[in-house]
């Protein structure tokens, strides 16, 4: 009989630090194609950016630390990113290599790309990016300033927020982006508790996959969605700053989305705050196991467990830090619209727009300029691709203890988290997609190319590419775990 439970922990060092990085109102914010505004109205509720600085227990390994950014927005197009990082490694004195932003995704926050510039609200974009990185960079040498030896305890609870969004219409004979009831959602919510040596616990992790998408074209607010009632919540039981992961939610969202109504986000934030205090209230006290004390006689014999101490032996398997690159070569999809094509596909549309508003049809042009904003976004999906056949995809994982940690870029769709916590089912995974934003775009499954999903028409890998990924990531996770 097993006599000895012991908890998933690791033991790192751990500065945290969160700062406020809402826009100013009035900047441009329209994320939607269906959206009639440009410019944001008010604030919903404030963004932040929570960064964790990491590092190994071993004061020895300290200069492998690792700075984790948790950041309000949606995402940063590819040389916006690229700025970014560059920004907040020069001015907080750090590698750039070492910055890992995890995205929340929220679709409230406005459209950060430099192409809007020219729109309504679109010339205040420039300087709230540098801003951004201002304080993005302050917080990092605030979380490093306050590093400390942490105990980190792991749980994981369920949520049934998230659902799948790849619905078929019967009426328009072929799929939207929308609640299937049918369809599968990994309903995992993983937790995690950072304790500081005195006791106090310095930060809580919440990583789940569900696109906030609950607010959407009639919102003219700037808002972080589900995330921020989410955190709300947690942080008015605990006191310290709740860090959020997104997973891999490429075909997943909220069962009640796509509306204007701030009450209904608060609402979806508010059932996974709850789900992830349930869990939090899982976790093991810091560098202790639960072990079975004996039989108290009592009106039945009572076999009793209780807490007690970690051996020094097992302490250091907690502090175990080894790091893993997976390289490999995903091809690029052969049917990729050329620059060309694009523009004149933008121009075709807009041209429809101030056709239909000059004949005072305001539906065709509401469409038009959905269509012309699609032609636009795809446009920035291909500008920065070279002229080769395949994107050397490259994810840095690393092992903290009983965990692993799995950053990737793009948007995955969920059964990639399905896969690998089936191929580890011993194991706690940290799977965060959207880091460092999304060069590759959406990673649908290879059963869901050619049904017409938005997922795929946004996408730049072949099919096939997100079982490739999955295959060499099982085989990473194997190593660091050997």
């Amino acid at each position: 009989m097993t006599r000895i439970v012991k908890p998933k922990q690791s033991l790192m060092r751990v500065g945290v630090a969160r700062g406020d990085v809402t826009p100013p109102v009035g900047i441009y914010h329209r994320m939607w194609g269906a959206a009639t505004h440009d410019r944001s109205t008010g604030v919903h509720r404030p963004l932040t950016a929570t960064v964790l600085a990491i590092a190994p227990y071993d004061v020895r390994q300290v200069s492998e630390h690792k700075i984790l950014v948790s950041l309000d927005h949606c995402l940063l197009w590819t040389v916006e990113m690229r700025t970014f990082l560059d920004r907040v490694a020069e001015r907080a004195n750090i590698d750039r290599d070492s910055i890992t932003v995890f995205f929340s995704h929220t679709h409230a926050a406005g459209l950060m790309g430099l192409e809007r510039c020219e729109l309504p609200g679109g010339d205040m974009i420039p300087q709230y990016l540098d801003d951004m990185a201002s304080e993005v960079a302050r917080l990092v040498r605030d979380s490093l300033a306050s590093s400390q030896p942490a105990s980190i305890g792991y749980a994981a609870g369920r949520c049934s927020l998230a659902t799948n969004r790849d619905y078929f219409d019967v009426e328009r004979g072929g799929y939207v982006c929308g609640y299937n009831p049918d369809g599968i959602a990994d309903d995992t919510v993983v937790v995690v508790r950072v304790t500081g040596d005195s006791g106090a616990t310095l930060a809580t992790i919440v990583n789940y996959a569900c696109h906030p998408t609950t607010l959407a074209w009639d919102n003219t607010l700037i808002s972080p969605d589900y995330v921020g009632a989410m955190r709300e919540v947690i942080e008015s039981a605990i006191d310290a700053p709740c860090f959020f992961i997104q997973g891999a939610s490429g075909d997943i969202g909220p069962r009640e989305g796509f509306v204007g109504d701030v009450a209904v986000a608060d609402r979806n934030g508010r059932q996974l705050g709850y789900a992830a205090l349930s869990a939090l209230e899982e976790v093991a006290a810091a560098k202790q196991q639960f072990a079975y004390a004996g039989a108290v006689v009592s009106g039945a014999t009572i076999g009793t467990w209780q807490y007690e101490p970690e051996s020094s032996e097992q302490l250091r398997g907690a502090s175990e830090w080894r790091t893993a690159i997976c390289e490999v070569d995903l091809p690029y999809r052969e049917d990729l619209p050329r620059r060309e094509e694009l523009l004149a596909d933008q121009r075709r549309w807009q041209a429809e727009e101030q056709s239909a508003l000059a004949a005072n049809d305001p539906q065709r042009a509401r469409e038009a300029r959905a269509m012309a904003e699609r032609a636009t976004r795809r446009l920035v999906r291909v500008e920065h691709l070279d002229d080769s056949d395949v994107f050397p995809y490259r994810a840095k994982l690393w092992r903290a203890g009983d965990a692993i940690w799995i950053p990737l870029d793009g948007e995955h769709y969920n059964v990639l988290q399905r896969s690998l916590r089936a191929s580890f089912p011993d194991h706690t995974l940290i799977i965060g997609t959207l880091a460092n934003g999304s060069s590759v775009w959406y990673l649908p499954d290879a059963d869901s190319y050619g049904k017409g999903l938005y997922q795929e028409e946004a996408s730049t890998l072949a099919r096939g590419s997100l079982e490739t990924l999955t295959e060499a990531l099982v085989e990473s996770i194997q190593d660091l775990m050997a």
